[in-house]
C-alpha cells in the first residue's frame, strides 16, 4: 500500500468521523451549558441535575440524525470494501 494512499484512507475516516458524531457532541454541549448557566442562576450545585437532560437530549438527537449518522458510516465502509484491492500489495 502506498503511504497516500493510507493518508488518504484514514482522513476520511476521521473526517467521516467527526461528521458522524458532531451532532450529538454538539447537543450535549450545549444542553450542558444551558443547565450549568440554569445552575449558577439558580444556585443550585445538584451534579446529577445535568445527566438526565444531556442523555434524553443525546437520545433524541440519535433518533433524529441516526440514520443520517449510520448511513456516512456505511458509505465509508462500502468505499472501502470496494477498493480493497487497492489496499493489499499484490
Amino acid at each position: 500500500m502506498d503511504e497516500a494512499v493510507l493518508i488518504d484512507l484514514l482522513v476520511t475516516a476521521i473526517v467521516t468521523i467527526i461528521k458522524a458524531s458532531a451532532p450529538v457532541l454538539l447537543v450535549s454541549l450545549v444542553v450542558g451549558l444551558v443547565i450549568s448557566i440554569l445552575q449558577t442562576v439558580t444556585s443550585i450545585q445538584e451534579q446529577t441535575l445535568t445527566f438526565v437532560p444531556k442523555i434524553l437530549a443525546m437520545f433524541l438527537v440519535l433518533i433524529l440524525a441516526g440514520n443520517w449518522m449510520f448511513g456516512m458510516v456505511v458509505e465509508l465502509m462500502k468505499e472501502i470494501c470496494m477498493n480493497f484491492k487497492f489496499y493489499i500489495n499484490g
